[in-house]
């Protein structure tokens, strides 16, 4: 603390009388002693070099000590009265430590004067006002103690009054009970000529019943009811023996009433008054209460439930639910009833009954839900067959919402068929769906299949296969499969889109699984034949009706697609009638050569180059082997022609590719030149002769080949190469090399030329509307010592 803030005392006098002074502070001063000494001890309140020694500041804090607050009662008190104490004395010292602040004593001194007064004035005013309240107050409270004596009093007496009075009721309780007897003996006198007819009248009432006198016999029985009321209200509810049979009696009322409106259809026809009777019973206790503590009869609602469990017993009842195979006749005689039914009930039941029974809307939706639960049973029931689920789902779907039935036009709108709901729910529908599909498809599995086994038993019979009036080969079959696939798609239109398709791609599956059954059965029966096993004695002709019958599915498979629906499930189809005419071709193909192998393995030869009889032995065999492609229809048949021509100029190449024969002379090459080119021309004679289009014939590579040969200068080979590759882009350096070889005059430097014009150049495209054929012939691999280490053929 700085010094020129401080004042020091003049006098040990001065600091005597700012005690008072020093009392106002002292909240701040204990604030103050904490934020100087950091909350240390005691000892830092008192700074001796800033206090000086003397009598003033030791009699101020002797006078000071005694205004302090009593003994501390926890340590935490102990440590802050210290804290105070010491930030007073530090405050007191601060303040009078410089002799020139004694002056300002004075002043202090009035100010706390001040102060003190003012608090003892106030201090008096509030214990006045406070001695003031208590004094009312008490007051107060002696007032309220009077009056509670004086009500203590006025309730001593009432309390004693009415005892008084209590002894004196007791008095006259014999004789209330005297009077109520008296009161229930004049009502018995009264009532007793009626009691005594009670029996008569309950027998009565009980023979009315059984006369089916319904309103009479409830005209009786609510006088009796009336009557018992009476008595229970002058006995007090005394139950008299003589109404114990008026329970009995309302309970056989109400089982008539049961029974009319259980009947409500034919007593509609028969006896329209007992209808009227029941309903207008049931209406007339509708309207009447109950006695206190019975139960209400409610013969309202048991006659509308009598109404439709009635209705419901005379149509769905558990002896009436069709049997196995019956489905169709129950669904039909339901078609015949329900309308009639409905017709009764607002011609004949709706004259008979309130408006508010709507009793057309009871009866249809009364019949349209003893319907539902029926075919729930029928669902849960035994299996249906296909012909059952098919007619149950285009019955509840079509015909029962039709205008035959339920949308009738003689059905007026209080029948309300709108709000009924479906026969049957979508799960419901979905499994028939699926169990229909699952019968047919097994069906179908089954006739598609009889149907090739009576295919495949015909290819091995002794007769040729059977032709159309057109001289085609023709078989029953395609139009049985086509038939059978047909007719269960177009059926199924007439239930449901989701079945059709459904059905259809059944259909469509199952005609895959016959193609491949179909194919199969051509591989077993073709491998049969060859081996000797089961030798058909018209292998051929059986292939190509085969053919006709592939033809016939191929032109007719679009029938089976309904009306907008994508043909995208028909691709797979489609591949599979393409593979299946693949295995048709190549198995005739493998049968033509099985026939000209033998006569292709002297070709070529020195017979070969003098003779044209090898090559007319091929033309007549392969002649006769096609003389029967013209019962097979287009475009088929230009197919195989054009297959069994480049099957024969294959075998051709073949030969000419084993090296069997190498020209000695230019008089050989030039012979064999024009042995080729006569072979072409045969072959072209050939198959024009039997109607393939020159443009598709293959015999045009034996004239390239021809001009190879037929070259004098060997070292134009090059050229002669490069022409061929670039007609035949598939001929590769064997094929050129066996070439070559046949030739028998090229050195190595000119094969190695010739061989090297195959690598110059772009690479060629291959013609148009032409068929590999070099890379279909394998070449003999050449001798690699012949070829040297950086050459084509290394």
């Amino acid at each position: 603390m700085a010094r020129s803030g401080l004042e020091s005392p003049r006098q040990s006098e001065g600091v005597k009388g700012v005690r008072s002074s020093v009392a106002g502070p002292w909240e701040r001063a204990i604030f103050k002693a904490k934020a100087v000494c950091g909350g240390g001890g005691t000892e830092c309140l008192v700074n001796p070099a800033l206090t000086p020694p003397g009598p003033a500041v030791d009699s101020a804090k002797d006078k000071m000590e005694p205004a302090l607050l009593p003994g501390p009662e926890w340590p935490e008190q102990e440590r802050a009265e210290q804290l105070a104490r010491g930030a007073a004395l530090k405050w007191a010292s601060g303040i009078f430590y410089r002799p020139e602040q004694l002056t300002r004593l004075g002043q202090y001194r009035s100010r706390e004067v001040q102060r003190t007064c003012s608090l003892e004035t106030r201090i008096k005013s509030v214990v006045q006002s406070y001695l003031e309240g208590v004094q009312t107050g008490v007051r107060q409270l002696a007032q309220a103690l009077g009056a509670m004596q004086g009500a203590r009093e006025a309730l001593g007496q009432a309390h004693g009054l009415l005892q008084d009075m209590a002894e004196s009721a007791q008095t006259l309780a014999p004789l209330r009970e005297q009077v109520a007897q008296h009161k229930q003996l004049q009502a018995l006198s009264q009532l007793l000529p009626r009691l005594r007819a009670v029996p008569a009248a309950l027998a009565h009432t009980q023979s009315l019943i059984d006369a089916q006198q319904l309103l009479e016999a409830y005209v009786s029985l609510r006088d009796l009811e009336q009557l018992r009321e009476e008595t229970w209200a002058h006995l007090g509810d005394l139950e008299l023996p003589d109404f114990e049979g008026l329970a009995p009696l309302a309970e056989a009322l109400g089982r008539a009433v049961e029974t009319a409106a259980g009947a409500a259809g034919q007593l509609a026809r028969e006896d329209p008054a007992l209808l009227v009777a029941a309903v207008r019973v049931a209406e007339l206790d509708a309207g009447h209460t109950t006695a206190l503590g019975q139960a209400p009869r409610d013969w309202r609602q048991c006659c509308l439930r009598a109404l439709q469990d009635g209705l419901e017993r005379v149509h769905f009842g558990t002896h009436l639910l069709p049997g196995p195979g019956a489905l169709a006749e129950w669904l039909e005689a339901l078609r015949v009833a329900l309308p009639a039914e409905l017709a009764t009930a607002e011609a004949l039941v709706a004259p008979c009954c309130p408006p508010h029974y709507k009793v057309v809307q009871l009866w249809a939706h009364t019949l349209h839900r003893g319907l539902r639960r029926s075919l729930q049973q029928v669902l849960t029931g035994a299996e249906l067959g296909a012909a059952d689920a098919f007619t149950l789902l285009h019955w509840t779907l079509h015909v029962y919402l039709g205008q035959e039935m339920m949308g009738s036009l003689e059905l007026g709108p209080e029948a309300d068929v709108s709000q009924l709901e479906p026969l049957l729910t979508l799960e419901d529908v979905e499994g028939l769906e699926m169990m229909f599909v699952a019968k047919v498809q097994a069906s179908v599995a089954q006739w598609l299949q009889k149907a090739l086994d009576g295919e495949v038993a015909e290819w091995g019979q002794e007769q040729e296969p059977d032709t159309d009036p057109s001289g085609f080969y023709h078989s029953p079959m395609p139009a049985i499969v086509l038939q059978i696939l047909d007719e269960n798609i177009r059926v199924t239109s007439l239930v449901s889109e989701s079945l059709q398709q459904r059905v259809h791609s059944m259909a469509l599956s199952e005609l895959g699984a016959f193609l491949r059954s179909f194919s199969d059965a051509l591989i077993r029966f073709s491998r049969d034949h060859l081996r000797g096993e089961a030798v058909a004695p018209h292998y051929v002709p059986c292939l190509l009706a085969a053919l006709n019958h592939h033809g016939a599915l191929s032109s007719s498979v679009s029938v089976l697609q309904p009306d907008g629906v994508a043909s995208g499930p028909l691709a797979p189809l489609e591949a599979s009638l393409d593979e299946l005419q693949r295995r048709i071709y190549r198995l005739v193909l493998e049968a033509l050569l099985a026939e000209l192998q033998p006569l292709f393995a002297a070709l070529p030869s020195r017979r070969w180059l003098s003779s044209p009889e090898l090559l007319g032995c091929v033309c007549e065999r392969t002649a006769r082997f096609c003389r029967d492609f013209w019962r097979v229809r287009s475009p088929a048949v230009q197919l195989l022609l054009a297959e069994a021509e480049r099957t024969v100029v294959l075998q051709y190449l073949h030969g000419l590719m084993q090296g069997r024969l190498v020209c000695r002379d230019a008089d050989e090459r030039t012979q064999a030149a024009e042995r080729l080119r006569q072979d072409a021309a045969q072959l072209q004679e050939l198959f024009l002769g039997l109607g393939l289009e020159e443009s598709a014939q293959c015999t045009p590579v034996l004239l390239a080949l021809r001009e190879l040969l037929n070259l004098r200068d060997p070292t134009l080979l090059g050229l002669e190469v490069a022409g061929l590759r670039q007609q035949f882009p598939d001929v590769s350096e064997d094929h050129i090399s066996a070439l070559l070889d046949l030739r028998g005059d090229v050195s190595r430097e000119q094969r190695l030329a010739a061989l090297s014009s195959l690598q110059a150049g772009p690479p060629p495209s291959p013609p148009a509307g032409r068929h590999a054929l070099f890379s279909l012939v394998p070449a003999p691999t050449p001798v690699l010592s012949s070829c040297l280490p950086s050459g084509h053929c290394a």
